[in-house]
């Protein structure tokens, strides 16, 4: 596994703490006020998070990868939101305990004219758009124009610092991260201009639900590693119309002249149209992303694959990358959903290094906690998990039980709402 860096997480502090020392630089230590110092802080917080919306896989290996790089993202939105909220809050609680009527004027958006309106205005819409970040059941769809509505309360906020403070060096500061980060992710990953083009060539069913397209590229491919993913989008082509948003997929494949093959389970209205996919489609590719099975330490390893968590292994296994003794649990909820049996069986015939433990049933985390429990762990391996969120929180939870330290346990998180 890749390890993160300090400069991406330092270099994202750093730059939404500039406004806020900027701002109290020009007033000295007498002019410092908390609603102020919350403002200014929560305001360059939230600015600073849209720089992590963007996807590009060099800005995102600062971080330790993608994953992590919206763990930060959301980290900083989260409390830029909380200190830019407290900040009415703190103007009006001096005033409660005297004059109840000043306190609200502080407080209420319609007293202070455009600055309260605009103020208030950008504070609701952040909190929807925050709201639908953690809502996860939520439709895709839906997601996705709630989750939009936080790039116009960003432009809110700022209209808000800007009749409240004027232009002033803090302002900005403010400025660069927002414009950059709202228009950096909109061209470049939303509309697809950082996008390789491809063309699918083959599709097949390897399970039920379960469609494997490969796509061989029409420009410089992009150079994938196994276990990684990429962002794919599918556009028109002969019978089939795309749904053209970008959706993360496991590789499980990698050509020699650059093709990959990916795995994609009908879970939404978009991978179901994907099951009607055919050859000469138009597809476009972003990434690589995923530090998955990447930098693996030479030694014994156990890998636990829950549904479609085995395309990413797929990968590893058709690229002949087994780093040790590999011991392979693979769960499927039943013999017409278990893709690439077969070929994993084959594999196991000739490479003795791998033990396939495949086990069908409804309920993995019964089934996992039972496998688990005729799992030799010595020597102790490196464990990799990929699968339902269900499926690995228990994977953990019983491989610390028998004494797995934290570090030796890998997963990745491709759903990045």
């Amino acid at each position: 596994m890749a390890r993160a860096s300090p400069a991406g997480p330092a270099l994202a502090l750093l730059i939404g703490m500039l406004p806020a020392a900027a701002h109290f630089a020009t007033l000295g230590t007498q002019g410092i006020e908390l609603s102020a110092a919350l403002a200014w802080l929560g305001s360059g917080l939230i600015c600073a998070s849209l720089l992590l919306m963007v996807r590009e896989p060099g800005f995102a290996s600062w971080f330790g990868g993608l994953e992590r790089m919206y763990r930060w993202h959301h980290a900083l939105g989260t409390i830029g939101y909380a200190l830019a909220l407290a900040h009415p809050l703190a103007l009006a609680v001096p005033f409660l305990a005297s004059d109840s009527v000043a306190a609200w004027q502080r407080f209420a958006s319609a007293s202070q004219g455009t600055t309260g309106i605009l103020g208030w205005a950008g504070t609701i819409g952040l909190m929807i758009g925050l709201g639908a970040t953690f809502a996860m059941r939520l439709p895709y769809a839906l997601w996705r124009r709630l989750h939009a509505t936080l790039g116009v309360s960003v432009l809110l906020v700022l209209g808000h610092v800007y009749a409240a403070a004027g232009t002033t060096a803090a302002l900005w500061l403010l400025v660069p991260p927002a414009a950059l980060g709202l228009g950096w992710r909109l061209l470049r990953a939303d509309l697809g201009k950082s996008a390789r083009p491809y063309e699918v060539e083959a599709v097949s069913q390897p399970a039920d639900r379960i469609t494997e397209v490969t796509l061989r590229p029409l420009a410089a491919p992009l150079q994938v590693l196994p276990g990684q993913f990429v962002l794919l989008a599918f556009f028109e082509g002969p019978r089939f119309q795309g749904c053209g948003e970008y959706h993360p997929f496991s590789v499980s494949g990698i050509g020699q002249q650059g093709q990959l093959t990916l795995t994609i389970k009908a879970l939404g209205d978009c991978t179901q149209n994907i099951q009607s996919l055919r050859a000469g489609v138009a597809a476009r590719v972003q990434g690589p992303f995923g530090t998955f099975m990447q930098d693996r330490p030479a030694g014994p390893e156990l890998w636990i694959a829950g549904g479609i968590g085995i395309a990413a292994f797929m990968g590893v296994v058709r690229a002949d990358a087994l780093q040790g003794p590999t011991q392979f649990i693979y769960l499927y909820r039943s013999e017409q959903e278990a893709a690439y049996l077969d070929e994993l069986q084959a594999y196991r015939a000739t490479h003795p290094r791998l033990t396939l433990l495949a086990q069908a049933g409804s309920d993995d985390t019964a089934i996992l906690e039972h496998v688990l429990a005729r799992i030799e762990l010595a020597p102790v391996p490196e464990v990799y998990l990929c699968g339902p969120p269900g499926m690995i929180a228990t994977a953990r939870s019983a491989l610390r039980r028998r004494g797995l330290s934290a570090n030796r346990i890998h997963s990745e998180k491709f759903d990045f709402r």
